[in-house]
Parts: structure tokens; sequence; C-alpha cells
């Protein structure tokens, strides 16, 4: 799938997957380095989602 087309909820899977990976021992330097700059660009589209949702909800209730 598009990352463009994720859910929140795939976004979240996706986090989850990442951190179990930097869990590990056997992740060198580099590889730690990678996975923490994919996941905090996968957590700030996943609080992006989040802030939209929260404006449309508001918008609603105006």
């Amino acid at each position: 799938m598009n990352e463009e087309n994720e859910t929140f909820e795939e976004k979240l899977k996706k986090a989850e997957e990442i951190l179990a990976k930097l869990d590990k021992d056997d992740v060198n330097l580099n590889e730690s380095l990678k996975l923490h700059k994919q996941g905090k660009a996968v957590l700030d589209e996943a609080r992006k989602m989040l802030e939209n949702a929260k404006l449309s909800i508001e918008q609603v209730n105006e």
C-alpha cells in the first residue's frame, strides 16, 4: 500500500514494528539511526492525521 494511503492504524503498526527492531541487540548504530528517523516520520504522519481528525470534529461541532 502507498504510504500516503495508509490508515492511522497502519501507521501505528509500522511504528510498533520499527520499535521492535530497535529493541533488538543486534542493530548497529547506522541502522538504529535510520530506524529512528523512519519511526519519527511515521509518528509525525500519524500525529498530523490525528490533528486533522480533531479539526474535522471541531468544525462539525460548530
